[in-house]
């Protein structure tokens, strides 16, 4: 079954903010704070792999 798009956003959001460095966002470059949440991404994405 496919999620509606909007609950897919909403949990990606919630589970994203329960890593403490995203979920204040004290960098200063933007590239950083992406690289931060690709790290959280990636993270994720192995955790369900294994």
């Amino acid at each position: 079954a496919v999620l509606p798009k909007r609950w897919v956003v909403e949990r990606t959001f919630a589970w994203l903010g329960r890593f403490r460095r995203l979920s204040k966002d004290f960098e200063i470059l933007t590239g950083t704070a992406e690289n931060m949440i690709r790290i959280a991404m990636l993270k994720k994405t192995l955790a369900n792999c294994g």
